[in-house]
């Protein structure tokens, strides 16, 4: 059975920075993935109540605060708590990462990284690819 992805793109915590966030939604429900955007200042138990609530297939993660290994980490947590289960969600983080943070952010369950300059299409490629692998379904696009 084929369904819509359902994207939820997150801004957690005090960061400000929300274009990149704004723009990567907008072009990920242009590629036809069903997209919430959760605004600035989210705490992460509001960032995983909605990712349980909407019951997303993705969690795209936006900081640029440096606050990634803090933050992400709170996230995934809470949304064990509330009943959902981060291993069958494609997790994604994207801003301002360090490069040597990579290894760390994907042994938390991240799945993909993607910093300043990445072009849209790969995350969108990235995202009809690694949904089937990991929810096993097939893909609407």
């Amino acid at each position: 059975m084929e369904k819509k992805v359902r994207v939820l793109v997150a801004k957690v915590g005090l960061d400000g920075h929300d274009r990149g966030a704004k723009v990567v939604a907008r072009f990920l429900r242009d590629a036809g993935f069903e997209v919430i955007y959760t605004g600035l200042h989210r705490t992460p138990q509001e960032v995983a109540m909605a990712a349980v609530q909407e019951d997303v297939d993705v969690i795209g993660i936006s900081l640029h605060s440096g606050a990634h290994m803090t933050l992400v980490p709170k996230v995934l947590n809470f949304i064990r708590e509330y009943g959902g289960d981060p291993d069958e969600m494609v997790v994604l983080v994207g801003g301002i990462v360090p490069e040597d943070e990579f290894d760390g952010l994907k042994a938390l369950g991240v799945d993909g990284i993607f910093i300043p300059g990445t072009p849209i299409s790969e995350i969108v490629d990235f995202i009809k690819e690694t949904v089937p692998k990991k929810k096993g379904m097939k893909v609407k696009s």
